[in-house]
């Protein structure tokens, strides 16, 4: 359990939030919301002991561990990944520690002798016997194979250095975790196996998280930082969102009656109840909105930005064909290769893989940015595309303001380019900054932005949630699922991708898996995951 009172952190005259007063009880998962720049992390930081609050106390119940998500994927650059992860828990860790320097001792006393003896009763307590086993475990759960175990952190790729640092998180069933974004670089089978343990844990967990499908299912509460407060909800992402959706429609419907409002409010409330009912999470979590209020619900301040793909021109029906295209690596690693398939007029395809390369390559290849090994490709005479890369950063690789730079790429006067910056969530002021200062978040918006300008009828998106808040994501997956022309995208988002995609390609090195489905059907589908297993074998 954690207990925040009267918190508030203050950077100069700028004030985050201040009067927070919050207590975090035992069984319960907190996903922690708010728009790019709210404090979220800010939040984790001060209750971890990593930031000095301006004011307030921040305690745990009497003799309970806290656990952090590191965000510092070179620190422990010296150390064994075995031992990275055992150091997670510092108490057993520290006991190690001391009772190796006790035993190599020359000089053993008597006293080292019972100090020994009370350390092997310690080491014992704290489930030092089963330590490397149950690290060992965690870490092949979380894709870090057996001969990586004993190699030095310097050696693992960035990708498997974040899987060590959550092992390390959670290793040791500490009371209370905190886990900033958690799923970034983790694939969605990984992202999977993190819910499935999450939802059956009975410590205090705060997460930081763009994901909504996540967020959805592991969370009990929802932390709403906004306009420099912060309140807690009953119920995951979903919950707050669409309640607050609903509060805010009748908050503008001034003539509805108070009687019909409660009504509908309370509808939703048990409509929604019966679905969490059905969940993977405890019996506990199950009951966690048999004592929400009415009055509890409130419309929501949030601005989500203005995302309209419009299409210029009807697309006819040849849209792309691909014929026996194969990438490889320079190292010689493939990709993928022999990989056919002809995308139907109004289909929006998610591409997979286990290496996310294979779909950057697959972008950049039909892009015209990159050469198949073999293979060839061809778009309909009809088609536009407009492209959103995973690598933006020579876009802003210039001194142009944001109405300059924007109007690079479609026709317009400042005065229609402003109002694209505005839907954007670009303020009047910030037209006049460089593009090259703008944040991760605020350069995606851009770049969508941008995508609008050339008003194509097949959008190519990679990774497209990267950097963006959940408003953004969540406007940016409404407007895909109306969108009448053709998606091809990939996503790490399992929200993202089973509203949007209606057909499902996935790459492998030894071939491809094609089909027409939802990707909850697709994960759920046995032949397809046995079809798999011989492909990534």
């Amino acid at each position: 359990m954690i207990t925040v009172s009267n918190l508030a952190v203050q950077f100069g005259k700028r004030i985050l939030y201040k009067d927070v007063n919050i207590k975090f009880t035992t069984g319960n998962i907190y996903g922690i919301i708010g728009a790019n720049g709210a404090g979220k992390s800010t939040l984790l930081r001060a209750i971890s002991g990593e930031l000095e609050p301006s004011k307030g106390s921040i305690e745990m119940a009497p003799g309970e561990r806290m656990s952090v998500l590191e965000q510092d994927h070179f620190k422990y650059d010296n150390y064994a990944v075995l031992d990275t992860v055992l150091m997670g828990h510092g108490p057993l860790w520290a006991c190690m520690k001391e009772k190796e320097a006790l035993y190599m001792k020359e000089d053993f006393s008597d006293a080292d002798g019972i100090r020994a003896a009370e350390l092997e009763e310690k080491f014992a307590e704290l489930g030092g016997w089963t330590a490397d086993s149950d690290a060992a475990q965690l870490l092949q759960q979380l894709g870090i194979p057996t001969e990586l175990h004993y190699k030095c952190m310097a050696e693992l790729s960035n990708r498997e250095k974040v899987r060590v640092m959550l092992a390390k998180a959670l290793f040791g069933n500490p009371d209370n975790l905190l886990l900033d974004e958690p799923t970034n670089d983790l694939d969605l089978d990984t992202v999977q196996w993190l819910e499935d343990y999450l939802s059956n844990v009975e410590q205090t967990v705060l997460v930081v998280s763009h994901d909504r499908h996540f967020l959805d299912a592991i969370s009990t509460h929802t932390v709403d930082v906004d306009y420099g407060k912060i309140n807690v909800f009953a119920g995951n992402y979903s919950f707050w969102y669409q309640s607050s959706q609903l509060a805010l429609r009748q908050q503008q419907n001034q003539k509805a009656k108070a009687e019909e409002k409660k009504k509908e409010l309370e509808e939703f409330i048990r409509r929604f109840s019966a679905n969490v009912a059905k969940s993977k999470q405890t019996t506990s979590r199950k009951k966690m909105l048999e004592k929400l209020n009415v009055d509890d619900i409130e419309p929501s301040t949030r601005k989500y930005p203005g995302i309209i793909f419009q299409m210029e021109r009807e697309p006819g029906n040849q849209i792309l064909q691909v014929e026996n295209l194969s990438a490889v690596e320079e190292d010689g690693t493939v990709l993928f290769k022999d990989v056919n398939f002809q995308i139907e007029k109004g289909q929006k395809t998610v591409f997979l893989s286990h290496n996310p390369k294979a779909m950057t390559a697959l972008f950049e290849i039909i892009n015209g940015h990159r050469e198949p090994q073999s293979g060839s490709y061809k778009w309909g005479v009809t088609i536009t595309t407009a492209y959103l890369p995973l690598d933006n950063n020579a876009f802003f690789q210039t001194d142009l303001n944001l109405v300059r730079w924007l109007s690079q790429y479609g026709e317009g006067n400042d005065v229609e380019m402003k109002a694209y910056l505005g839907r954007m969530l670009f303020s009047q002021e910030d037209c006049d900054k460089k593009a090259s200062v703008l944040s991760g978040g605020e350069k995606m918006r851009m770049m969508i932005a941008r995508m609008q300008l050339r008003k194509a009828n097949c959008l190519i998106l990679d990774t497209p949630t990267n950097h963006l808040d959940l408003e953004s994501i969540q406007a940016f997956n409404n407007n895909l699922v109306n969108y009448k022309g053709n998606v091809l995208f990939a996503s790490h988002d399992h929200e993202f991708i089973q509203t949007v995609a209606d057909r499902i390609i996935e790459l492998t090195p030894n071939g491809t898996i094609d089909k027409l489905m939802t990707y909850d059907d697709y994960i759920a589908d046995p032949t397809v995951q046995a079809r798999k297993a011989e492909l990534y074998r």
